[in-house]
């Protein structure tokens, strides 16, 4: 008998659990409900065939598009692509240039290097255009290389410059003048 009455304890408690949990939250089975129901029309959805279209184009139009496509992909964008690569490998140089950098020749190698390479040496360039020249700065004085503008055609000249081209043009006038006039 005692099995029994256990059995109908255990029984009974797992009734007023069930009711107790379902009196708690009552939303919940109706949202599985809906949830299951859901999942069902989903699947019925994909269940269902529809005529599938590869492209919106047909016949003669299809082709001359497709035409287009290959003439942009094999000829343009190798173009454009190598263009661009081209200036990307250039960026770390024309830093280097509008820093006043004192490698900029140096850089400017490794950067055609890069292009050699495949690019594998640009992040070096770049690197390189961005840091300041501490051994230049040491032996010189400043990390900023005055003469970069000057070496590529610039008629911009110091004022020391414009003095001693006044005192050179004053030498060649005073050697130009005859020796009896000047004694």
């Amino acid at each position: 008998m005692d099995l029994k009455a256990a059995i109908a304890r255990t029984t009974s408690d797992f009734a007023m659990k069930t009711q107790r949990s379902t009196m708690q939250f009552p939303a919940k089975a109706p949202r599985r409900r809906r949830v299951r129901f859901a999942a069902l029309i989903a699947f019925a959805f994909l269940a269902l065939t529809s005529s599938a279209h590869a492209s919106l184009f047909h016949g003669e139009t299809l082709d001359a598009i497709a035409n287009g496509i290959s003439w942009v992909v094999l000829i343009i964008a190798p173009i454009i692509g190598v263009a661009a690569f081209w200036l990307v490998h250039i960026l770390p140089e024309k830093i280097a240039e509008k820093k006043k950098h004192p490698q900029t020749r140096a850089i400017q190698c490794l950067c055609l290097l890069s292009l050699c390479f495949g690019g594998l040496l640009w992040p070096i360039a770049w690197l390189w255009a961005y840091t300041k020249p501490v051994l230049h700065k040491m032996a010189y004085g400043t990390d900023v290389d005055e003469s970069v503008g000057h070496g590529h055609g610039h008629s911009e000249l110091t004022e020391e410059q414009k003095e001693i081209e006044k005192l050179r043009a004053r030498v060649a006038e005073l050697e130009a003048k005859p020796r009896s006039v000047r004694s």
